[in-house]
């Protein structure tokens, strides 16, 4: 479905994530290798998909979306959006940040247009989240697009993720986000276009903390566990994204790890 952004995007100066506080990691010093989990380099493709569950053509692009996820080289995240909820069903994982970081997206391209199922890939390429055809050209896309290298690892180290990012090789501004994520997410819909419909979503997004900003230096970053806990959240999506929140731009790094 073809949604049409009712407002400019140069309010959007702070997300709107559900309420999720966007807290600020701490900078720190590399310590320690004591990991539980851990995740490094090479560069990963980040898959996100704007979903609703309000939305008659979701439901394929949703199951696509956890067929990707269990690519090692991908990572896979599902944001749903709130803008359907209007036409007979509140979506239940939505967040409305989400609807304003996709329509962010859209002000950057040049056909501006805000649809679900839409896919984003590395923050640059669009397609339609149902078009397999289409979201496997965008996926070979950005892994052959110049990726500058960032060395990013991150890590489960007791009580926290420490996140570090090693010097690129020219400067950047870019923005570290922690997303915690949820691995499965079951919903019976009960009203709507897909009323009646038991769906389930892979790898969903339910929250968003800003760590820091990147410039291109060496950096690292950590968060407490706690701060990223929420209802069936399991793991951590870690974002390197160049641009500001309202206008984002590529994706230069990502890893996920598990929280339990």
């Amino acid at each position: 479905m073809l949604h049409k952004p009712a407002l400019p995007l140069a309010l959007v100066a702070l997300l709107a994530f559900g309420g999720a506080a966007l807290a600020q990691g701490t900078g720190q010093q590399a310590t320690g290798q004591s990991a539980q989990a851990k995740a490094a380099s090479p560069h990963k493709v980040v898959v996100e998909l704007f979903t609703s569950q309000g939305c008659a053509s979701c439901p394929p692009a949703d199951v696509l979306l956890g067929e990707l996820a269990k690519d090692p080289q991908v990572i896979a995240l599902s944001l749903s959006v709130d803008y359907w909820d209007y036409i007979g069903w509140k979506d239940t994982l939505a967040l409305h940040g989400h609807s304003l970081r996709q329509k962010a997206y859209a002000e950057m391209r040049p056909d501006r247009k805000v649809y679900t199922p839409q896919v984003v890939v590395d923050g640059q390429f669009a397609a339609k989240g149902s078009d397999r055809a289409a979201v496997h050209r965008a996926v070979l896309a950005a892994r052959g697009a110049a990726q500058p290298k960032v060395p990013l690892d991150v890590e489960r180290a007791g009580d926290a993720i420490e996140v570090r990012i090693g010097a690129a090789e020219e400067p950047v501004a870019a923005i570290v986000w922690a997303c915690p994520v949820s691995s499965s997410q079951q919903v019976a819909i009960g009203r709507g276009e897909n009323g009646g419909r038991n769906a389930t979503y892979s790898n969903v997004v339910r929250g968003w903390v800003r760590l820091g900003s990147w410039d291109g230096r060496s950096l690292a970053l950590n968060v407490p566990v706690a701060e990223l806990r929420r209802d069936g959240v399991d793991a951590v999506a870690i974002l390197v994204q160049a641009g500001p929140i309202d206008a984002p731009g590529r994706i230069l790094g990502a890893a996920m790890v598990p929280l339990n």
